[in-house]
């Protein structure tokens, strides 16, 4: 039973005797809530129906290990049943088992506990299966307060939803010292004003949740090189000194209403004479300075009285009877509870504890407890509590945090972001003992970075003398603040090696402290700073370096006189793709779900083996997943780096662009006939096609020549020995398969097929292979080289589209290709890493229409080349204008959907689209079972790479069942704004 509140008094009564109460002083309180007048008749009564035991038992908060054994937190039910204790400290343990200790706990007070939790950084910090933000060193390198806030009130929403109702934060020591070995990474930084508006931020998010805050470790633990868990640590600076650094952030956050503050066990001789009295002991700090001269009227804890920096002062029991007559409220983790009672019950007997003074800290104790809520205490609702601990939302958040962090400290010659990728060769090395593989990951999605390992130094350099750009690493574990953040003396060594024989670039995942180890920074053109080591920071950090986003923070200490606290350069951003959570670009990422759902169920009924699905917006690649296997034989799964045959994605994504620069150019325009490109067409039915008629498949060119079936042999129906020989010689060097050559006149057969064939009666749209099969002629004629090294050397390498690209047994193993068909009816093998495509593959697989190879990563980049005007990576491929031109469609009044190579959106009930993107998008689909589609309007990229046709391409289920265009219809359906 919960006690009953009293009758109301009357308001101006009310008010009269609280000011009579000296829970005022010259700042305002923040314990009062809005409903002062019930706050003080509750109090009241509480406090006035207590007895002496149950007035000190509220002094005291214990603390609890949720994972502790039940004879463990049977003596703490013991403590509140028996010792009346006001509130429980929870440490470390799980979420679930917390909350039931805590309605455990509360239904046996018979006064409602106050729960507390040292939450810094988040519930991770004590508990697992939840959540982390990163750690204030890292926030303390961003520049936009309103972060912090926003990091403070998701704090503070996982503590309110666990029934937490104080978090001991922020922490708001000034680190001025490198070697501090309790604080570092838990401080903002160095530098007062930055603490102070960080602690700000924070403590504003933290209230507007409900949330009371505590700022720590009074007077100021920053500037001291040993731990107060182990010993008492000497603060030996001038009181002058001690005002203007350490105690600057709290008079500001006492103005702002500061809900609590926590004394440390400090030895501070500028603010205590008598030698080794710890500041949590000490009435001179405790009431003199914090209470009187900064004008305190919060709560007050001590820090943990079990402790080496206030355990060694004293015994049991006479520590909690000081650190109270110093003027301390709250005494936090008492050795023994029992003890203290009856000491300070003692000295209330005895006189040494008057009346006033014990109501004074029972009652801001109870003013607390109504303005969190427990006057109408609930109990902790379990259900669904372990995925609302960690949300979406949460995400977005530590991903916006860690983005707006990183710090670019060097970037001599405008080194950063890396531009002009096709001329340049990466390398990644790693140091440290933690893990770098994210980084590594990320660093592949922008163009080849190779990992070079070294097992001494030389090797190590000599296998570096052919890297233009050097990415190197410092990862250290990231489990908590206080893991070692230092080089070894052999790192340093091989680093400054690397440096002075390469262009190098490095990266620390930890403490910027770290640097303090590296003798000179001279020979390294590079240095950032990501502050943790977990996957986001490593992902944001190789991002920054290729500069899909900005670098804007700012170094939170001084690096000695090479970088002073304040450090950061702002990176440019060179509009490559980034990644990262879909809400941050609005999209509903819990919608996107029902992505998993469609494709599982197709490769279940066997519409396909696996799938690629990346969908990007504005700018972010915010769904990139893989499913199921190359084969049904599921020995392979999908990965990021399977490429796919693209079929007719080659179209838009190969043939397209050179015949776009042409236009731009004036080497060409829509107006150009086949005449005029190929003297071969000069007196042909098709001389007079115009450009622009045949890539709108408006040129009444026949729908498709199985140009395969004539080299078949008439009576085997099998590849005839007149057209193919199973070993390369002079005539047969067209590798068309595996062990499988054809003759070298076959591509000029195929053209004069085209060139005689008939044309179709009626000027219509008729979608035909043969305008792109022209167009291969045509500029492989025009350049006189192959379309495999044009588009490498005017588009793949300078997009960092290392996946992309024809003839894919020359650049990958066969398990990083996905198969396309077991062919029983030409080729008699598995069509694994040659093109499926027939006309193709008789052309060596280098087609204009098909033979493109690639991942769903690659094939967005070019995507979202094209929907960002022409530019990419700091270069741009095309004017806007031209992007525009080729992205029209001239006839929809004929009936024809397509633009200028581009295909559009259905004009009809039927297409290529779920019929829910706008008029300006454009894609293309493959034979194979791909698709990849750009939507200006809404920013959105979209691509599904499968192998549907393998074993047999006559399955058409992907097809029948709409699979594409479905999942393209929950892409839209996701959008929030």
């Amino acid at each position: 039973m919960k006690l009953k509140v009293a009758p109301k008094f009357s308001v101006l009564i009310t008010l009269f005797f609280f000011l009579t109460t000296n829970l005022f002083s010259q700042q305002r309180n923040p314990l009062i809530s809005d409903d002062f007048p019930a706050q003080k008749e509750w109090v009241d009564s509480v406090y006035n129906a207590m007895t002496l035991e149950e007035k000190i038992g509220q002094l005291f908060m214990v603390d609890v290990f949720s994972n502790a054994p039940e004879s463990k937190t049977d003596e703490i039910k013991k403590l509140v049943e028996e010792h009346h204790i006001g509130g429980i400290i929870f440490s470390k343990g799980g979420p679930l088992r917390q909350a039931k200790l805590t309605n455990e706990f509360q239904e046996a007070s018979k006064i409602p506990l106050m729960i507390g939790m040292d939450a810094e950084w988040g519930l991770a910090m004590r508990l697992d299966s939840t959540f982390s933000l990163p750690w204030n060193m890292a926030l303390g390198a961003i520049r936009d307060t309103l972060l912090i806030e926003e990091a403070g009130a998701a704090i503070s929403r996982h503590s309110k939803r666990l029934g937490v109702h104080i978090n001991f934060a922020p922490v708001v020591d000034i680190n001025t010292n490198a070697e501090n070995p309790i604080i570092g990474n838990r401080s903002f930084g160095e530098e007062k004003e930055n603490v102070t508006q960080k602690s700000l931020a924070f403590i504003r998010g933290m209230h507007r949740e409900g949330i009371l805050s505590s700022a720590k470790h009074f007077p100021g633990h920053g500037d001291t090189d040993s731990d107060s868990h182990k010993t008492l640590p000497t603060i030996s600076f001038s009181r002058k000194r001690i005002e203007n650094i350490e105690l600057y952030p709290y008079r500001k956050l006492i103005e702002a209403g500061l809900s609590s503050v926590m004394v440390a066990h400090l030895n501070v001789p500028s603010l205590e004479e008598q030698t080794g009295t710890p500041s949590s002991l000490s009435k001179t700090v405790v009431t003199d300075l914090l209470k009187k001269e900064l004008g305190f009227n919060g709560l007050i804890f001590t820090d943990a009285l079990n402790m080496k920096g206030a355990s060694n002062f004293s015994n049991p029991g006479d520590i909690d009877l000081a650190a109270f007559l110093a003027g301390n409220d709250v005494l936090l983790i008492s050795e023994d509870v029992p003890k203290g009672i009856q000491k300070i019950a003692e000295a209330y007997n005895n006189g040494a504890i008057s009346e006033q003074r014990l109501s004074h800290s029972v009652k801001k104790i109870l003013f607390a407890k109504y303005k969190v809520g427990l006057n109408n205490y609930t109990p902790v609702n379990t259900t669904y509590l372990i995925s609302e601990l960690h949300s979406v939302r949460d995400d977005a958040l530590f991903e916006k945090l860690t983005e707006s962090s990183i710090t670019v400290l060097k970037n001599n010659t405008g080194l950063l972001p890396f531009k002009k990728l096709a001329d340049k060769k990466f390398a990644y090395v790693n140091f440290g003992d933690g893990d770098g593989s994210a980084f590594l990951t990320q660093l592949r999605k922008y163009t080849k970075v190779d990992w070079v390992t070294g097992i001494t130094l030389e090797s190590l350099l000599d296998r570096l003398k052919d890297y233009d750009r050097v990415i190197v690493g410092f990862h250290k574990p990231d489990h908590n603040p206080w893991t070692s953040y230092k080089f070894s003396q052999n790192e340093l060594r091989w680093i400054y090696e690397i440096a002075r024989n390469n262009t190098t670039v490095l990266n620390v995942f930890t403490s910027p402290y770290s640097l303090l180890n590296i003798p000179t920074f001279t020979d390294l053109e590079g240095v950032v700073v990501g502050y943790q080591n977990n996957e986001i920071a490593q992902q944001k950090v190789a991002q920054v370096l290729f500069g899909a986003i900005k670098a804007s923070g700012k170094l939170p200490v001084s690096i000695g006189n090479e970088f002073p606290e304040g450090s950061g350069l702002r990176s440019k951003e060179f509009n490559r793709l980034s990644y990262g959570i879909p809400e941050t670009v609005g999209v509903n990422s819990y919608k996107l779900r029902k992505i998993d759902s469609i494709i599982s169920e197709a490769i279940e009924k066997k519409m396909t083996p696996g799938a690629q699905i990346l969908i990007a917006r504005k700018g972010k690649v915010i769904y990139n997943r893989n499913f199921g296997y190359q084969t049904y034989d599921e020995e392979l799964p999908v990965t990021d780096t399977t490429v796919y045959d693209l079929a007719s994605l080659t179209k838009i994504l190969a043939t397209l662009p050179l015949v776009m620069e042409q236009e731009e150019k004036g080497i060409v325009n829509f107006d150009t006939t086949l005449g005029e490109m190929l003297t071969v067409f000069q007196n042909s039915n098709k001389e007079d096609i115009r450009l622009q008629d045949m890539l709108m498949h408006y040129a009444r060119l026949k729908v498709w020549i199985p140009f395969y079936i004539s080299t078949l042999d008439k009576t085997t129906r099998k590849p005839s020995d007149v057209f193919y020989s199973k070993v390369p010689s002079e005539a047969f060097n067209t590798h068309v398969a595996k062990d499988l050559y054809i003759r070298n006149d076959a591509q000029d057969t195929i053209l004069s097929v085209i060139r005689d064939s008939d044309l179709e009666k009626r000027k219509e749209y008729k979608y035909s292979d043969l305008p792109f099969y022209i167009l291969k002629y045509y500029l492989e004629a025009y350049y006189g080289t192959t379309l495999n090294s044009l588009t490498q050397e005017k588009f793949y390498r300078p997009l960092g589209a290392n996946f992309t690209g024809y003839l894919p047994v020359t650049r990958f193993g066969l398990d990083q290709i996905a198969p396309t068909e077991d062919d029983k009816l030409w080729r008699a093998q598995k069509i694994h890493g040659y093109v499926h495509d027939q006309g193709a593959a008789m052309q060596g697989g280098i087609g204009g229409h098909a033979g493109l190879f690639s991942n769903a990563n690659d094939v967005a980049k070019i995507m979202q080349m094209y929907m960002n005007g022409g530019s990419y990576g700091g270069e741009k491929f095309f004017e806007p204008e031209t992007i525009s031109k080729f992205n029209t469609c001239y006839y929809c009044e004929q009936d024809v959907r397509r633009g200028v190579g581009f295909d559009k959106p259905q004009l009809g009930s039927a297409g290529p689209t779920c019929g829910c993107v706008s008029l300006t998008s454009f894609g293309h689909s493959g034979f194979t079972g791909t698709l990849a589609w750009a939507d200006p309007e809404e920013e959105i990229i979209y691509v599904f790479l499968s192998n549907r046709t393998y074993p047999d391409s006559n399955n058409r289920k992907l097809i029948r069942a709409d699979i594409r265009s479905k999942i393209q219809e929950v892409i839209y359906e996701a959008i929030d704004y």
